[in-house]
């Protein structure tokens, strides 16, 4: 089965069992809804399967309680696990809509063809989304904009933009 990353365990918080993850989600508030199962894996092993019990934001962090977990004790262990969907557990999504782990490693060219970099990292600043592109050390973003990304194709593994003037600068 395969499974795909959603966020990082990176702490405990408080003594009631809740966690503090770093979410690599698209979707948040539908990944981590009470009721949901997720996977914890450790260093690519699956570790245990668990059921969000609570989910509510604090700062920059998700803050998730599992089911028969609401102690730090319990969860103290967690820490540095990956938290993970499995396949199935993915909604279709409408023409033109994407999941990050679709997006990141396409292989980005412009227009022209030329070849650009590597999509490495989405980055969820506010209004749209960012993809950052690695150009051997050096990092170009690119905002998720119709007058830049032109075209993504999945079966070709890539995307076609439009390097409007000081996105590379």
């Amino acid at each position: 089965m395969d499974y795909y990353q959603v966020g990082k365990i990176v702490n405990t918080h408080g003594i009631k069992g809740e966690v503090r993850v770093l979410s690599s989600s698209d979707f948040t508030d539908e990944r981590f809804k009470a009721g949901n199962t997720l996977y914890l894996f450790d260093k690519g092993t699956l570790k245990q399967e668990v059921v969000v019990k609570i989910h509510r934001k604090h700062k920059q962090f998700d803050l998730l309680t599992f089911e028969g977990l609401e102690d730090i004790n319990a969860v103290e262990k967690f820490k540095g696990y990956d938290l993970k969907i499995s396949q199935a557990q993915q909604a279709e999504l409408e023409e033109g809509s994407y999941y990050y782990h679709q997006i990141i490693g396409l292989k980005v060219v412009t227009l022209e063809g030329a070849e650009v970099g590597t999509i490495s990292e989405i980055l969820a600043p506010g209004a749209n989304d960012v993809w950052v592109v690695k150009q051997g050390q050096k990092e170009i973003l690119l905002p998720v904009i119709d007058d830049v990304i032109k075209k993504v194709d999945l079966a070709k593994g890539e995307v076609i933009i439009d390097l409007l003037e000081g996105l590379a600068d």
